[in-house]
């Protein structure tokens, strides 16, 4: 490195900076360096711009999160990395789009995903389209309510709201199960064309909402929902079997990372989404969670 010779390279993510000090010979600063400085720089803010916000435990929303990003044009962050590296503050320029996507949990936003929004920070917001998109394995309730009132609380206006009806994972409580196979393959067949014309209508811009309510939505959302919050998400019952091969999958696959291996079994914190990322990604089906998951199946998007 030439002392007097050098420019830092600003390569922006989305969680941060990193500096690369580059070489110049003697000669080629002052200018050259100035304007090459001032070119990376806005190439970095640029990288900032467009943000689609995601939430995914068994790959559902991660699939629908990365086929939005190839067409929008969009950055992509996973809301557990921003939280557990407090990137909360994002700006943004007039024009861009904003987007969320998220899984329903017991017929709203999950709970990280409204602590998110509650912590978030959009530099530069002026009224910018903002959308959602929900994936889910049979209606939302009223999701859309829910994630309007969180966005209003920040100012923020939703514009457009959408569901693609994927696979189910939930097997927690008696009567939910994973989708026979045949379904499931029809689930992840009709989802393709659904996601192509809500990547045509934010494209475009367009204010609508088409959420799959489902009966009872009041009941579901205002009643059930709170319970689960409340009684549902304990990670207090997760164990292995003897058939666990301590191959760590469940551990890997934990997005908020409250799995630890200790010797060869896992152990669970207490910052559990109740995603059951773990439970359906274990090859030897050999973790369970009490008596409940007991001879009911496995699902993980295959995409």
């Amino acid at each position: 490195m030439h002392r007097e010779s050098f420019v830092l390279q600003w390569r922006a993510t989305s969680f941060g900076t990193a500096f690369k000090p580059v070489d110049y010979k003697e000669g080629e600063r002052s200018n050259l360096v100035l304007s090459e400085f001032h070119h990376i720089v806005d190439a970095a803010f640029f990288i900032y711009f467009s943000m689609i916000f995601y939430f995914s435990g068994t790959g559902n929303s991660k699939w629908i999160a990365n086929q939005l990003s190839k067409e929008q044009k969009e950055e992509l962050v996973f809301i557990p990395d921003a939280l557990k590296n407090e990137a909360l503050e994002f700006s943004l320029q007039a024009g861009e789009k904003i987007g969320f996507v998220f899984p329903i949990y017991s017929w709203a936003p999950p709970e990280i995903v409204l602590n998110f929004i509650r912590q978030l920070s959009l530099k530069g917001y002026k009224r910018q389209y903002l959308f959602f998109v929900c994936s889910c394995g049979d209606d939302t309730g009223l999701t859309q309510q829910v994630l309007e009132k969180a966005l209003s609380h920040k100012g923020w206006k939703c514009h457009a709201g959408f569901s693609v009806t994927m696979p189910n994972n939930y097997v927690l409580l008696p009567g939910f199960d994973v989708d026979k196979k045949e379904l499931e393959e029809k689930k992840l067949a009709d989802a393709i064309p659904t996601l192509n014309q809500i990547n045509a209508s934010i494209s475009r811009r367009e204010e609508l909402f088409l959420c799959h309510e489902g009966s009872i939505p009041f009941i579901k959302t205002r009643i059930i929902n709170p319970l689960f919050n409340r009684f549902q998400m304990s990670p207090g019952n997760f164990y292995t079997t003897d058939a666990c091969i301590g191959c760590k999958r469940c551990e890997k696959s934990c997005p908020v990372g409250n799995i630890m291996m200790m010797g060869r079994k896992p152990v669970w914190g207490m910052d559990c989404t109740s995603c059951l990322a773990c439970y359906h990604v274990c090859p030897q089906h050999a973790v369970q969670y009490g008596k409940r998951t007991k001879d009911k199946g496995q699902y993980f998007n295959p995409n």
